[in-house]
């Protein structure tokens, strides 16, 4: 299985400003010297040995998440802007897919504004599954594209073979992989999905204000949190801010922390970045995370940064 992140922000997209590049060139030139210059070598050790924040960036597009399976069954997790940049990549494929299976954590405006850009579902060659556990779930993605909200009708242009499937307690096989959901905290309610393939698992939960509940040993947390290799979790915040902003749904990157240290999960992928945070200030959540993990003695967890492009193979 395969992971692969499209869409990383939360609220809404935040692409990077004329403002922000020019002031990127400036940091990097204040940085360099002649000796950087000389060949094509030291240019390249120049390069590498700029911080991530500054060479580069984490990402502008709101929620998606692929996950391929070993038979090429595509999974997506949420339809943000993220997914117009699946279908972008996915339309040069050699070998694309020809079922996808996209499961909605919620319908927040953030989690669902690509769809209409979903190029594979414009496909008549391909099957598009929608899963929810919503009863109304067809009803507002249909009416999401839809007049007045967008100029044609999902019927009116969309050829794939499109199904929607309301969610269950037994999981969901798709391809040689295997999809199960559990609901959080968050307004109006979302939920998050366990992937799985072949023992390997990974939780995506975004949008979600942790509880004390989701840390008890109980069966239900223990099927899902349990044997996981890695998780994307909501940390939009910092703790000072989730408690200023108790009720909003949304967690901070220490509670991640907590979290996986109690579930003894040794990946966690800070997700959903404020659409106000750049790309030094995630720079530094993602340290202060490290470093609180260290001080909690949790020295063999891998805390990263997702960010848009990012591969990872479980």
């Amino acid at each position: 299985m395969v992971v692969r992140f499209w869409g990383v922000r939360g609220s809404i997209p935040s692409p990077v400003t004329p403002q922000t590049i020019r002031n990127k060139i400036s940091s990097v030139l204040q940085r360099v010297r002649a000796e950087d210059l000389e060949s094509p070598a030291s240019r390249e050790r120049f390069l590498a040995s700029l911080p991530p924040w500054l060479f580069g960036t984490y990402g502008g597009n709101s929620a998606c998440i692929e996950a391929r399976m070993s038979d090429n069954t595509c999974v997506l997790l949420d339809a943000g802007s993220g997914i117009r940049e699946f279908s972008v990549a996915a339309g040069k494929e050699p070998r694309p897919a020809v079922a996808y299976h996209v499961f909605i954590t919620h319908f927040h405006y953030d989690h669902i504004q690509g769809l209409p850009f979903f190029g594979p579902a414009y496909n008549p060659n391909a099957s598009v599954t929608f899963y929810s556990p919503e009863e109304d779930a067809e009803h507002i993605i249909r009416q999401h594209m839809s007049p007045p909200y967008f100029p044609v009708r999902m019927d009116e242009v969309m050829r794939g073979r499109i199904t929607f499937q309301r969610l269950g307690a037994e999981p969901v096989r798709v391809g040689t992989g295997r999809v199960t959901w559990k609901p959080h905290k968050h307004p109006g309610g979302a939920v998050a999905y366990r992937v799985e393939e072949d023992g390997r698992a990974f939780v995506f939960s975004t949008d979600a204000e942790l509880q004390h509940s989701d840390f008890e040993k109980n069966p239900s947390n223990r099927a899902f949190y349990g044997n996981v290799d890695m998780v994307i979790m909501d940390s939009q915040y910092t703790l000072g801010e989730a408690i200023e902003k108790y009720d909003w749904g949304h967690s901070s990157f220490s509670l991640a922390v907590d979290f996986v240290t109690a579930w003894n999960i040794r990946q966690l992928f800070l997700y959903h970045h404020d659409p106000n945070y750049d790309d030094q200030r995630l720079y530094r959540n993602l340290q202060s995370a490290r470093w609180y993990a260290n001080n909690l003695g949790n020295t063999e967890l891998e805390v990263y940064i997702s960010e848009e492009g990012l591969e990872i193979e479980l």
